[in-house]
């Protein structure tokens, strides 16, 4: 795949175009990159996925009478709210701005 240049030429070896008001992680054919804002994205609540299974493993475990610390339970489940808050925030924040952009005057 090639990029576009500046002179409307194709670029020599180049994947993606990056400069000046250019976004780095995206391909000149508009697909994310590895380093880009969607794979950072998508293993962010990969994450937060793993915080909530852990937390919910740790309170069945602690339902069924297995032998596991309370502090343990309460910890992991104050964890997943707090991450499951900052993942809406983030959300709403991003709808936000998703909205604002919409509504530019072109």
């Amino acid at each position: 795949m090639c990029a576009i240049g500046a002179d409307g030429g194709q670029a020599d070896g180049a994947d993606s175009v990056v400069g000046p008001g250019s976004t780095q992680g995206i391909s000149a054919a508009g697909r994310a990159e590895p380093g880009g804002f969607t794979s950072t994205l998508q293993t962010q609540l990969q994450k937060i996925n793993e915080i909530n299974a852990r937390a919910g493993k740790l309170t069945v475990a602690y339902e069924r009478g297995e032998e596991v610390d309370i502090a343990k339970v309460m910890l992991a489940r104050q964890e997943s709210s707090i991450a499951f808050e900052a993942t809406l925030q983030v959300r709403n924040k991003l709808l936000s701005a998703y909205k604002d952009i919409m509504s530019m005057p072109v």
